[in-house]
């Protein structure tokens, strides 16, 4: 080109170092997790309004942070982390984030995308698109992409048909389920995996590509999941050849691909995995068939992942044929619940993977007859549950300590759709969405049942609380603290006891003002009542009507013919 020449030609003979920009600090976007109340934030979508809020239980409200109108074009989803807040447009998705309010940060080109994910560390972000093909007979076209969170940058691409992405094996459903990328557990963002027809294909970060350059392969694969801590990979594979092949489930540590412990099962119709949220537990819900296939039973599998072997437990219920409606880990702990049974009304027991002797065998903790509860939700910190009550039961919850195993409270928040608790496992949110068309809004309440706040929002589409990074104190500190608790807490009550004074007095002063206004209201009255004397009286020719010692009272008699009747009566002479 004739420019570069002119260019080079141009080249001084000197040469002149560059100009060093000077550095700007970024905005520190963890500032909101200086708050000197320690309060949470949570983002509602309702109508074509997004707003970012701080949970002010004190003062029984929220406190508005950020309101934006058509923010979103579909949803808004917080990271892994909390650090930034994600928004859905027509031409990619954005992320938001900053020290005093919602910056944009980064734009991520993906021309219709329909659905993120965030891995665990926030340091990816995968987007997902299904095009309709302009000829009807190709099938959709599915582009995925992985971007790098901090720079913007796509990191790898996947395109192909939905059946390239298809969960399960030869058998499988055609049906793309998402996420279809799952992340190796911890912040580390080192491994993802996907599921494909007859192998499992684990990705590692560094350079974006298989781990030694090939797919694990594992026949007829139907169903996988990572542990939340460590890289290991369970994955389940159904029976073949007609139950002549086992139905088996796996631990595979990656990146060696070695299989840690595998556990063989017979006349399986379903499984389904459950990791527990510090790795330590891995339950395998297992349905089987009877002798006759006409029915089916379930029972578990627990694996004891962190003891050595991985020794491997079964639980089955008292009663075999009952039906598993839900079942949840206590986070961070060593208990689960289950909710089982056909009735109407089922039951919900408790099991602990400790037993009273510290034998290491899993035993039962207590049966709850006959409630009104299709679903589980444990506080993030354990030892709480909410066992409620959605879709048939119209939103019963009933907020039960499982350390005493008592009921602390029962409540309802009719025609609820969701249910999620602050990440500190303080407060929790129920909410009803635009499902239904009344009622629509939330209600915060405390960890143990008290309604605190709720808000009426139409068109209620999102609720999100804003995730919390995990502590960086260590087990022993946390520990130290709970002991000293007392000695912190003083601050705290001193506080809370001026708070609930400024309540108080706010609810003084609404009174007051209440009475101010009934009493204005009566003198005006009066007032008016004073000005039409005259008028009144000139009206009703100089008499005074105001006084009631002005009337005088007269009793007075008036006789009244109310009935008249004629009747004839024979007289007898002869006698």
């Amino acid at each position: 080109m004739f420019e570069d020449f002119d260019r080079f030609m141009k080249v001084p003979d000197e040469w002149a170092p560059p100009e060093v920009s000077p550095y700007t600090p970024g905005e520190n976007l963890q500032q909101w997790l200086t708050d000197e109340k320690a309060r949470d934030q949570f983002v509602i979508r309702a109508g074509s309004d997004t707003e970012v809020f701080w949970n002010d239980a004190r003062h029984l409200k929220p406190e508005p942070v950020y309101k934006r109108t058509f923010w979103t074009e579909s949803f808004v989803q917080w990271s892994s982390l909390g650090t930034y807040l994600a928004t859905i447009h027509r031409q990619g998705a954005a992320v938001w984030g900053g020290a005093g309010t919602f910056n944009r940060l980064m734009r991520f080109a993906h021309q219709q995308v329909k659905l993120i994910d965030f891995s665990p560390g926030e340091k990816y972000l995968v987007t997902y698109s299904s095009h309709e093909p302009s000829n009807p007979r190709d099938a959709n076209r599915i582009v995925i992409n992985i971007f790098d969170v901090r720079t913007g940058k796509v990191m790898r691409d996947f395109k192909g048909s939905p059946d390239d992405f298809a969960i399960g094996g030869t058998g499988g459903v055609a049906g793309v389920s998402w996420p279809v990328f799952r992340w190796g557990g911890g912040k580390d963002d080192k491994y993802f995996a996907r599921i494909g027809k007859n192998v499992i294909s684990v990705y590692e970060t560094e350079t974006f590509s298989l781990i030694d350059k090939k797919s694990l392969k594992v026949e007829n694969v139907m169903d996988f999941c990572w542990s939340p801590t460590d890289p290991i990979i369970a994955l389940f594979v159904p029976e073949l050849g007609g139950g002549n092949q086992p139905a088996r489930v796996s631990l595979v540590q990656i990146p060696s691909k070695e299989e840690l412990r595998q556990k063989n099962l017979f006349s399986v119709s379903d499984c389904k995995m459950y990791w527990q949220s510090n790795g330590d537990y891995l339950a395998v819900k297992v349905d089987r068939y009877t002798k006759t296939k006409k029915s089916t039973y379930t029972g578990f599998e627990l694996f004891r992942i962190k003891e050595r072997d991985i020794p491997i437990e079964v639980l089955e219920l008292e009663n075999k044929n009952d039906k598993i409606i839900a079942f949840a880990w206590e986070p961070k702990g060593h208990r689960f619940a289950v909710i089982h049974g056909d009735n109407p009304r089922p039951d919900i027991s408790f099991y602990s993977m400790r037993s009273t002797n510290n034998s290491g065998r899993v035993s039962k903790l207590t049966t709850l007859k006959g409630k009104q509860a299709n679903a589980l939700f444990w506080s993030p910190a354990g030892r709480f549950i909410i066992l409620a009550g959605l879709k048939g039961f119209n939103g019963q919850l009933e907020f039960y300590n499982v350390d005493e195993l008592e009921t602390m409270a029962t409540a309802e928040h009719f025609m609820a759709t969701d249910i999620e608790w602050d990440p500190t496992g303080r407060y929790v949110a129920t909410a009803v969405t635009s499902v239904h068309e009344m009622e629509n809004g939330f209600n915060i309440w405390s960890f143990n049942g008290k309604l605190l706040y709720r808000i009426l929002k139409d068109h209620f589409f999102q609720f999100a609380w804003r995730p919390r990074p995990p502590s960086f104190l260590s087990p022993e500190k946390e520990e130290e603290i709970a002991k000293n608790l007392k000695k912190y807490s003083k601050k705290y009550e001193a506080e809370d006891q001026d708070v609930s004074m400024l309540l108080s007095e706010q609810e003084r002063e609404r009174r007051r003002m209440l009475k101010d206004e009934w009493d204005k209201w009566v003198n005006e009255w009066k007032r008016l009542h004073e000005e039409e004397k005259l008028l009144r009286q000139k009206l009703r020719d100089g008499e005074a009507s105001d006084e009631e010692e002005e009337y005088e009272a007269k009793e007075v008699e008036v006789e009244e013919i109310l009935d008249v009747s004629e009747e004839v009566l024979s007289f007898d002479f002869g006698q």
